[in-house]
């Protein structure tokens, strides 16, 4: 019973926050139109990119989820909120300029996350290479501590990935409470709409920290079987 609990407690913590940030999102993404004399998530993104100089960052609908890609210098926000007017396209629009700001400052954590996020990228293929070959050196070798090194190496390297989402955490903060909220308080805005950007921001937010959770769990099952 006490393990249902806990196993109950673990998806709740997990997935709950996914379920919760697509219900706000929602509930904001409507009316639709309702910045539509101000224009779209895209004509904000463009406006404020321009005050801060940052002409050469593009503005593209994306089919991959809203984002801000430092490689193309592009913020790419999905159809509905490219297109959009509602209050949920105009917040999530603010927050990926706010990513746009933190590159072109050179803001030491937006750096480091972008760092280790390729390196995480290496390293979890790795990882994955030497798990599969690990009980092939130990079957060929007959030296355990063989197999046993190629899984501290695939452990250590899957660790990257929770670290990326430990630093993700408050470069995403940053970018929604140091950057967005400011600039979208800045006239853009209705001052009745502010609680409720900040309730988007927030529970965008929860989705990070669920990852985070998850990878730290992820990492804490290989160290287990590590021990084992």
């Amino acid at each position: 019973m006490i393990w249902l609990v806990v196993v109950a407690a673990l998806l709740a913590v997990l997935i709950g926050p996914g379920f919760w940030v697509r219900h706000v999102l929602r509930k904001y993404s409507l009316p639709a139109d309702r910045y539509r004399n101000s224009g779209t998530g895209a004509d904000l993104a463009r406006h404020l990119l321009d005050r801060f100089e940052l002409t050469d960052v593009k503005v593209e609908a994306t089919p991959q989820g809203d984002h801000y890609d430092p490689l193309a210098r592009a913020v790419r926000l999905n159809a509905v909120h490219h297109d959009g007017a509602s209050l949920t396209a105009i917040t999530v629009a603010a927050h990926e300029v706010g990513h746009a700001l933190q590159h072109a400052r050179g803001e030491r954590l937006f750096r480091t996350r972008q760092q280790l996020a390729q390196l995480a990228i290496t390293a979890q293929r790795t990882a994955g290479l030497l798990l599969i070959a690990a009980p092939l050196i130990m079957a060929v070798t007959r030296v355990p501590q063989a197999g046993l090194m190629f899984i501290v190496l695939a452990v250590s390297s899957a660790s990257l990935g929770t670290l990326v989402h430990l630093v993700t955490l408050p470069v995403e903060f940053d970018a929604s409470f140091g950057k967005a909220l400011p600039l979208l308080a800045d006239g853009v805005l209705q001052p009745q709409d502010l609680p409720h950007a900040r309730r988007i921001l927030r529970a965008a937010a929860l989705t990070y920290v669920a990852g985070s959770l998850s990878s730290l769990l992820n990492l804490a099952r290989w160290l287990a079987v590590l021990r084992r």
